[in-house]
C-alpha cells in the first residue's frame, strides 16, 4: 500500500456514508454515519443515540471512509475533535449541505468533526 496521492479530503467528497469511533471509559464504538465535507470538516447528520452520550465524556473521534473499484481501492482517516452544532446559524448550514441519508428517520442531531490529522492509503489492485 501507498500513501495516497490524491487530496484525502477530495476523496472523501466523492463518499455518503463512513465510520465513525468514540472512545468513552476505556470503551471504543464505531458508528456508520452519514456525512458531508464543509470547509475542511466532516458535518454528520444523526439521531439521538449513545454516539452523542460518548461525546460528551470524549470529544476526541476517529472517523474513517474508504472505497474501491476494479482498478485502485483507497481509505482516508481523520482523527480530530467532534461537538455537537447546537446554533441556529450553525445549524441552518448544516442543513443546506445537501446530505444524504439512508434512513427516512429526519436528521436531528448536527456534529463538525474539525480535523486534526488526516491520512490515507492507497493500493491498486
Amino acid at each position: 500500500m501507498d500513501t495516497v496521492t490524491t487530496d484525502p479530503l477530495t476523496l472523501l467528497a466523492t463518499q455518503e456514508v463512513g465510520r465513525l469511533a468514540v472512545s468513552a471509559a476505556g470503551v471504543v464504538d464505531i458508528f456508520p454515519v452519514n456525512f458531508v465535507l464543509d470547509a475542511g470538516d466532516v458535518v454528520i447528520g444523526t439521531t439521538e443515540g449513545s454516539k452523542l452520550v460518548e461525546l460528551t465524556i470524549n470529544e476526541r473521534v476517529a472517523f474513517e471512509c474508504d472505497s474501491w473499484d476494479e482498478t485502485d481501492a483507497w481509505s482516508v482517516v481523520v482523527k480530530g475533535r467532534a461537538r455537537r452544532l447546537t446554533h441556529d446559524d450553525e445549524i441552518a448550514r448544516a442543513e443546506n449541505l445537501g446530505l444524504r441519508t439512508w434512513s427516512d428517520a429526519p436528521t436531528t442531531v448536527w456534529l463538525r468533526l474539525t480535523p486534526e490529522v488526516v491520512s490515507g492509503r492507497h493500493l491498486e489492485r
